[in-house]
């Protein structure tokens, strides 16, 4: 089992994120993704997701890619919100960690962080030393 620290870098390469800071938070249930802006669209019959994100912290860089949506979900936040959010799923690589995980999207602009690790994606694979951040290194992809 790796050790996570309360922050730690890694990478969703199917969504062509090779970097994303993220928040370790044992409190949230699943994983959540910063999106600015959501289009759903229809592709061959299924229900799809135009996403745009700034993937980097105090940059207006933009992102976007285009994913099969998975589900809708009721979601309540740690200030108590609940919000109906898209779920998408994608592969996460962090340190040896490389498998699909489930992403909520919802508009982090205001937040630190832009992609929140929850316990979902962390059973069974990882241990959180709260005191300590970046333990797996700077850059996941490497």
């Amino acid at each position: 089992m790796q050790t996570l620290g309360w922050k730690e870098w890694g990478a969703l390469p199917e969504l062509g994120i090779d970097r994303i800071h993220m928040k370790v938070d044992t409190g949230a249930k699943t994983s959540c993704l910063h999106a600015f802006k959501l289009v759903p669209f229809e592709r061959d019959g299924e229900a799809w997701l135009r996403v745009y994100l700034h993937p980097q912290q105090d940059s207006k860089q933009e992102h976007q890619f285009d994913v099969p949506v998975y589900e809708q979900r009721q979601v309540t936040d740690s200030g108590g919100h609940s919000e109906m959010r898209y779920v998408i799923r994608s592969r996460l690589v962090l340190g040896s960690f490389n498998e699909i995980i489930e992403l909520t999207l919802t508009n982090r602009d205001t937040m630190k962080f832009r992609m929140l690790l929850g316990r979902q994606a962390m059973r069974h694979h990882f241990t959180v030393n709260p005191a300590a951040a970046h333990l797996l290194g700077e850059f996941p992809c490497e």
